[in-house]
Order: C-alpha cells, then sequence, then structure tokens
C-alpha cells in the first residue's frame, strides 16, 4: 500500500458499498459490484491506470443497475480526492487516446479541483447485455463531480457499443495515471493560484 491510498464505505437504503483505492497500486483489482459489465470496466480502469481498487457493493440490481452504478461512482471519486490530498507535484493534466478495434475514444482530465463533465459519446446500443448504456454517463459525472476533475470524454467513432465504452474506460485509466503521477519538476500546487 502507497501513501496515496484512501476508502470509504457508504451506506444508504438502495446500496451499501465498500471501496478502497490506491493511486500507486499494480493494476489489481477485486471486484464485487453485483453489475458484471461495470465489474469489466472497473477491471480495464484499474489495470491501465496500474491502480489498485477493492469494491464490495450490494444494491438493488432488482430495481435496475442505475443506483450501484452512480455510488460506485461517488465512492471512487471520493477515494481519488482524498488519496491525492493536496497535489502537491503532480502533473494534474492527462490525455489517452484509446483505440478498441475499429472504436476510438479520447479522455482528457484536469486534476483542477473544479468539477465538470464534458461527454461526447453516442451509442449504437441502449444496452450491453442487462447494462443500459446510459449509465456510462452517470458513472463518469459522479465520479467528475465527488473527485473535483474537469474530465472530458470523446467518441470520435466506432460501430460496436462494447468496444466504444470499452475505450472509455481504458482511456480513462491512462489519462488518470498520467495526471496523478508525481513529476520531479514540479514544485509544490501546479497551479498559478498556489492551491487546486
Amino acid at each position: 500500500m502507497s501513501e496515496r491510498t484512501a476508502n470509504i464505505e457508504r451506506n444508504t437504503n438502495e446500496t451499501q458499498i465498500k471501496l478502497a483505492f490506491d493511486v500507486d497500486g499494480e493494476g489489481k483489482s477485486e471486484l464485487e459490484t453485483g453489475v458484471p459489465f461495470l465489474t469489466h470496466m472497473l477491471d480495464l480502469f484499474t489495470k491501465h491506470g496500474q491502480f489498485d481498487l477493492t469494491v464490495n457493493a450490494n444494491g438493488d440490481t432488482e430495481v435496475d443497475d442505475h443506483h450501484t452504478t452512480e455510488d460506485i461512482g461517488i465512492c471512487l471519486g471520493h477515494t481519488l480526492r482524498e488519496a491525492l490530498g493536496d497535489k502537491k507535484g503532480i502533473k494534474r493534466y492527462g490525455n489517452s487516446f484509446v483505440p478498441m478495434d475499429e472504436a476510438l475514444a479520447q479522455v482528457v482530465v484536469d486534476l483542477s479541483n473544479r468539477p465538470h463533465l464534458e461527454y461526447r459519446a453516442e451509442f449504437p446500443s441502449e444496452k450491453v447485455g442487462t447494462f443500459d448504456t446510459e449509465l456510462v454517463h452517470e458513472f463518469l459525472w459522479k465520479l467528475a463531480l465527488e473527485s473535483r476533475m474537469n474530465l472530458h470524454v470523446i467518441v470520435h467513432y466506432g460501430h460496436n457499443t462494447h468496444h466504444m465504452i470499452e475505450a472509455i474506460f481504458k482511456a480513462l485509466g491512462r489519462a488518470l495515471d498520467e495526471a496523478t503521477t508525481i513529476d520531479d519538476r514540479v514544485k509544490g500546487i501546479p497551479s498559478t493560484k498556489g492551491m487546486l
């Protein structure tokens, strides 16, 4: 475990979630989300970001996957922000293009403490298996909001919805890996304001 770690336990009438996040991990994940497609995407995110992520979630998936997906995004955002602390020495910005067969996604992040999601993705299908594709936006918006990150997601093209979403999550991991990297040239907080 590195110093840049955080965990959270969040219990509501709809979901019960325990989540631990290590920025400086080895790409290892232990995931029990109750939402198989989200589990797959978080595994990709963790591997490509070289993070360590543990999720144990129990939600009202008999209704649908909305609450569980949303609340995992909230918890992940919270732990990312907490793990980064004052953000001294980080690169702050990250950009990644990831192809997945015919699809190409780009994710650009700024760990600015000003939450925003710019989302340019249109999927051919409304579902991947039982997973509603509109929940990708829900997850990313809550992640950006709780981590206080400026997050831009662009799917440039693609035909297969699974491939397009997979490219997003891989690019998200890689962009965040770049943004959270400690750069020895950065002295203090990477902002002219003196804080993020």
